[in-house]
């Protein structure tokens, strides 16, 4: 287990750069914090990480799902607040999570799978700070 505190945007950011080279090149990192906790700005992190451009990454709660391509490797970043496990299961997202590339992946209590091998990140808001933690998911990964 390994514990950050950020006090800033760039902060979060920073660590999820630092985080991309253990995700490189197949890795899975399910976020999990309440809404406006972070989990994009450190997926922003994580895509510079891996040489995506700046400006490229959005929250995806809309699209539920974007694909980026880097120069050290590609992201597939998922956000799952809207559906239901049920729907995730039909969506057909599992091949894509356990395909190639680095996968985020925001709200994974909604993950009706597990993914072996996945790292676990919880974003808690604490005063103005954010207490970043990272483990192993001792499950396979699931939610």
């Amino acid at each position: 287990m390994k514990v950050w505190l950020s006090a800033s945007v760039e902060e979060t950011e920073a660590i999820g750069r630092e985080l991309a080279s253990r995700l490189v090149p197949d890795g899975a990192l399910l976020l999990a914090g309440e809404l406006g906790a972070g989990k994009t700005a450190l997926v922003r992190g994580l895509a510079a990480g891996l040489g995506v451009a700046a400006g490229e990454v959005q929250s995806p709660t809309f699209t539920l799902v974007r694909e980026h391509r880097g120069t050290r490797g590609s992201l597939l970043h998922f956000d799952l607040y809207r559906l239901a496990p049920q729907e995730v299961a039909a969506s057909g997202f599992e091949e894509l999570l356990l395909g190639p590339g680095v996968k985020a992946v925001e709200w994974p209590d909604r993950l009706p799978f597990p993914l072996p091998g996945a790292w676990r990140l919880a974003i808690e808001r604490v005063g103005e700070t954010r207490r970043i933690e990272l483990r192993e998911a001792n499950d396979g990964g699931k939610g």
